[in-house]
């Protein structure tokens, strides 16, 4: 039988979703060719199909996917992410103890939403950060009100860096609320974010051609490609080119370029490695935002600036290498071992408004370059004990992270002036840069962890697991000059390491729904954001009034309790979770935060809430993913009186996410999204807001639309407009106020996708 034979029939061992065992699932592939190939013979010979498959156990499938769907997704909702594509979590989404949003290619693509932090902006319980305070501009976010900009990972293993990140290359994005130190080692307070690349496969050749044009200048155009030289080893690529003005906004705008290599090699039946190379680079001019008077709280969108011709820039660049080896030792026994090699540079120059600084002018200025190994062995074994079916996953996993961190001295040639500080183009930036070495930033981890699954019965199954992190500190802080006077340098180097664990039940007295309890911790350490250098308060290292840094690692624990439906056949999934996270032991920055002086584990805050999630088909014709988060924060404990009570910052109380889309006949889909937030305190996130303050963003909703029309098999073409109403809305907002960053105003384009 050929594999995309294999790929058609799959087999349904146990009468519930997500408890095919790894034997089982080893064993499907196989048997699926067997049980194919005893049906034509008993066809063959008279014999009807109906008696051969009268099995109790075996339910032959029929999931038609093509060669380049999403393998994670429900073949016939493709709204539905079916499971997730880590390993070791060896059950369904449905099935698993933890709220999770997961977003198909499907999703993502009928968006029309390309960049990561315009897709997670989007979703119920995530805002953005900015860039400031010596950091580079690039993706940063914030999970359940807790920073994740260092919590990205692709394939299961850390990003490195921040940087800007495009979805051409990608299947599924994985959100994992909650902590999941277990999983994802060091930080994910609020959570962890998991991007799933597109794969090399052996099931078919085909090739995708896309193109678009649209508003503000608006130009993409991507390439997927697969090719299956023999039947052991397959190539595909992915690349992309795309040029944009920012809405609304030029001389703001983006232009990307990256691509994907990836190949695959199925040595034996039982032996598979996998290899990728990840090239991506962006050339931005940065939109920095408008003015927001922080004592009256007004905003006014006249007041901007929009950077200098000639000086301002924002370039990422990445470039990271990938292997993976998956080893089948027999039926129990599955060992997977991934390696990655990677660097990512990210450098800026920004001119914003700022009320406060000569001629109105705030420099933003920045660069960094990461540098990152990791190696992450797993072993996944299935047994039985005493009665009980268990599935074990251990690990081991290293990592090494570098970052060396700087700025750029700017000399302006006086000789010429700028006309006019708030339309910059009508002159050109004339002058040197020079590159100025800041901090030099190392961290080296050692993790091991253990998990388990054990099914107790027909409706009961736990899930367990623990993991050990030791990490070794090492930052050289350089002498500099800033606009308070002189900082000196310093070494600063420590060791620690701290335990974390999982556990959840899922209650499962129903054929299509459970209820589940989990309880989950996470570890963060001083300095844990590596290109923070010594901006406390930033995420970067703390140091007390003593000059002291080893702070003890901040510690954060949740608790949940939520249901999941299956519904429609599978098709549709239902859930709903309350949740309460708190975070202790939280080091806190000084009362003047840009100062690289705080106050060690002084903190303690707490986030509550209730999230709903709805993905999938709703009818035989309407699709949708819906998503609803109603949170609340409060500071517990801090060095400060003040803050205590307070809400913590740069966190919206409610979100609301939801995308639809109809079929109206099998060729023409349209729908579209609803986007709400309710407002945010402006503010350093663990430090808590004055309720009272006027530096806060406004309530939005936007809405977008979206419609395909498969002209015939191969051509096909998809139309967006985002922000329908061209709605005035605010995305994050400068911590100390007096600049708000503004939302994407109304655009529209078109996209041409021919599939060969």
């Amino acid at each position: 039988m050929t594999a995309q034979t294999d790929n058609l029939l799959s087999v349904n061992l146990n009468k519930k979703q997500g408890r095919t065992t790894l034997a089982e699932h080893h064993r499907s592939i196989t048997m699926s060719s067997t049980l194919a190939l005893a049906l034509s013979v008993a066809m063959v010979n008279g014999v009807h199909a109906e008696e051969v498959t009268d099995v109790d156990t075996l339910v032959i499938e029929e999931s038609g996917l093509a060669a380049d769907a999403n393998p994670y997704a429900e073949p016939t909702a493709p709204y539905k992410a079916k499971r997730l594509s880590d390993t070791r979590h060896t059950r369904d989404i449905a099935d698993t103890p933890q709220t999770m949003t997961v977003l198909t290619k499907d999703s993502i693509e009928d968006s029309g939403k390309t960049e990561l932090k315009d897709i997670l902006s989007a979703q119920p319980g995530i805002t953005l950060g900015t860039g400031e305070g010596g950091n580079s501009f690039g993706d940063r976010y914030i999970i359940r009100g807790y920073e994740a900009r260092n919590d990205v990972f692709t394939d299961g293993l850390r990003e490195p860096g921040l940087i800007t990140r495009e979805t051409f290359a990608v299947d599924q994005i994985e959100i994992s609320k909650g902590p999941s130190s277990t999983f994802a080692g060091r930080g994910s307070t609020g959570g962890a974010v998991n991007l799933v690349t597109k794969k090399a496969t052996l099931d078919d050749d085909f090739a995708t051609l896309e193109g678009g044009v649209g508003t503000d200048k608006y130009n993409r155009y991507t390439v997927d490609a697969n090719k299956v030289v023999n039947d052991r080893f397959a190539f595909r690529v992915n690349a992309l080119y795309s040029d944009a003005d920012i809405p609304d906004r030029a001389p703001a705008g983006e232009r990307r370029k990256g691509v994907l290599l990836s190949g695959v090699f199925e040595a034996t039946d039982d032996l598979t490695i996998s290899a990728d190379y990840y090239y991506f680079e962006g050339n931005d001019h940065t939109d920095p935002g408008v003015q927001l008077d922080r004592a009256t709280g007004v905003i006014d969108k006249k007041i901007q600036y929009i950077g200098q011709s000639g000086l301002d820039f924002h370039n990422t660049k990445a470039s990271i290498f990938t292997t993976t080896v998956d080893w089948r030792l027999s039926d129990k026994v599955r060992i997977e071992n991934k390696t990655r090699i990677g660097s990512a540079d990210n450098a800026n120059i920004i001119s914003g408004y700022n009320a406060r600084f000569t001629a109105g002018i705030r420099p933003f200025n920045a660069w960094q370059q990461n540098d990152y190994i990791g190696n992450q062995t797993n072993v996944l074994f299935d047994t039985e004990l005493w009665g009980m079916q268990h599935n074990f996953v251990s690990g081991i996993e290293y990592a090494n992270e570098k970052a060396d961190t700087g700025v750029y001295n700017v000399t302006t040639d006086p000789s010429v002036p700028m006309i006019d500080p708030y339309n910059p183009d009508n002159s050109s930036w004339s002058g040197t840069i020079a590159k100025q070495d800041r901090n030099s930033n190392e961290i080296n981890t050692t993790s091991v962890y253990l998990m388990d699954t054990v099914t107790l019965s027909d409706e009961w199954e736990v899930f367990g697991g623990v993991r050990y992190d030791h990490f070794d500190y090492d930052l050289e802080a350089g002498a500099y000059q800033n606009r308070r006077g002189p900082v000196a340098a310093a070494d600063y180097d420590y060791s620690d390491g701290f335990w974390n664990g999982h556990l959840g039940a899922v209650f499962s007295p129903w054929e299509n729904g459970n209820i589940y309890a989990s309880w989950s911790t996470s570890s963060n350490i001083n300095g844990g954001e590596a290109d923070a250098g010594t901006n406390c308060g930033y995420g970067g290292l703390c140091t007390d009034g003593n000059g002291g840094y080893s702070a003890k690692p901040e510690t954060s624990e949740n608790f949940e309790i939520g249901t999941k439906w299956n519904l429609l056949e599978n098709n549709l999934l239902l859930t709903a979770a309350l949740f309460q996270t708190t975070k202790d032991n939280v080091i806190e920055g000084s009362s003047n935060s840009y100062q690289p002086e705080g106050s060690l584990n002084t903190g303690k805050n707490r986030v509550k809430g209730i999230e709903l999630g709805l993905s999938g088909n709703i009818t035989s014709k309407l699709s949708g993913q819906i998503g609803a988060a109603f949170m609340d924060s409060d500071t517990l404990e801090s060095y400060n009186p003040e803050n205590v009570g307070r809400p913590k910052a740069n966190f919206a109380d409610d979100s609301v996410s939801a995308q639809l889309k109809y079929e109206f006949t099998p060729k023409f889909n349209f729908g579209g999204n609803l986007t709400y937030s309710s407002g945010m305190l402006g503010g350093q996130p663990d430090a808590g807001s004055a309720s009272d303050t006027t530096i806060r963003t406004p309530s939005y909703t936007v809405y977008d639309l979206f419609a395909s029309y498969q002209v015939t098999k191969q051509l096909g073409v998809r139309a967006n407009i985002m922000n329908l109403t061209d709605k005035d809305y605010y995305t994050a907002i400068y911590r100390g106020g007096d600049i708000i960053y503004v939302g994407d105003a109304r655009s529209a384009n078109v996209n041409v996708t021919y599939k060969f």
